[in-house]
């Protein structure tokens, strides 16, 4: 199965854009359902977020590749949009 991880913090109103993102995706595309989107909380998580090399939050990875690492300037238009192409990704990669 296919797999994301995506880091975040609990009150990150990005991150939050990303989850109603990610959920949206999956309704309007059942094929984004095969793809494992880990959600790993960076302040709960250090050990682990420390062995990834980002600012932002979300930053969403495919193994150890970097697909996207948010900008504060960013909407959630340009979030989903960013979050979208890293499933479609995800899959192609799984191919």
């Amino acid at each position: 199965m296919a797999e994301i991880t995506i880091f975040e913090q609990a009150f990150c109103p990005y991150c939050r854009k990303a989850h109603k993102a990610i959920k949206a995706l999956t309704e309007e595309n059942p094929a984004y359902s095969a793809v494992n989107v880990r959600w790993i909380d960076e302040n709960r998580q250090r050990g682990l977020a420390d062995q990834f090399d980002y600012w932002y939050v979300p930053s969403v990875y495919l193994g150890a590749r970097k697909l996207y690492e948010a900008d504060p300037s960013e909407g959630y238009e340009e979030i989903r949009a960013h979050l979208k192409a890293a499933l479609d990704q995800a899959l192609e990669d799984e191919a």
